[in-house]
């Protein structure tokens, strides 16, 4: 009976260990993110972005993946605007995997480089299952908030050293109501895509205005 409840009491630890190990690390207090660690730093969003959640496990078996999601958003809870925060990095068990970006284009927030890209999406995409699209959508949802149709994003990419195995990643969206246009016209191929990179210039721009960093 000792060495049965003995056994149960150490499953027990090895479960809440697991379960401590998913918790999100860092804080976050109003419209602020604060990272103590790889990168100590702090990222302020606008007042008006809403707190939807954080998320927290490992991607693909590959990288420790933490997540954390803010909306601007109609009194109907449609989403207007998202900024998406990703703290990220390979596991131990993956040592010889690193992150690849290759991206011409650069942007500095808070005196850190970061790899920019763009793109639009519709809402109705296949959104790979497990990925991190897949769990930011998940925590939308929960609070009852609405993707529209189309959107816009940017994606800025820090990676930490000269390893390139983490990286601090945020993403900014926009509804694409305000173009005119839906994701079809803009992307490659599409009747408007000529247009695009001078939304993109513009989406970068408002992006770097709004997400303020600091140590």
């Amino acid at each position: 009976m000792f060495k049965f409840k003995q056994a149960t009491v150490i499953i027990f630890l090895c479960a809440l260990a697991v379960a401590q190990a998913r918790t999100p690390e860092r804080r976050v207090v109003g419209n602020v993110i604060a990272s103590e660690r790889e990168p100590k730093v702090q990222i302020q969003l606008p007042k008006s972005a809403q707190y939807v959640g954080a998320d927290r496990w490992d991607l693909y078996d590959l990288a420790d993946c933490e997540l954390h999601a803010f909306v601007e958003a109609d009194g109907q809870k449609n989403v207007q605007r998202l900024y998406w925060v990703q703290f990220e990095g390979y596991l131990p068990s993956k040592p010889d995997a690193k992150h690849e970006y290759d991206s011409p284009q650069h942007a500095q927030l808070g005196g850190m480089d970061f790899y920019v890209d763009t793109w639009v999406r519709s809402n109705d995409e296949t959104t790979r299952a497990g990925s991190d699209r897949e769990h930011i959508e998940a925590l939308i949802r929960a609070k009852v908030y609405q993707m529209p149709p189309g959107m816009m994003y940017v994606r800025l990419v820090h990676l930490l050293d000269e390893k390139k195995r983490k990286e601090l990643m945020i993403i900014y969206g926009e509804d694409l109501a305000s173009t005119g246009l839906t994701a079809a016209e803009l992307k490659e191929g599409g009747a408007a895509y000529a247009r695009w990179p001078a939304i993109a210039t513009a989406l970068v721009a408002r992006a770097s205005e709004k997400i303020l960093m600091k140590e």
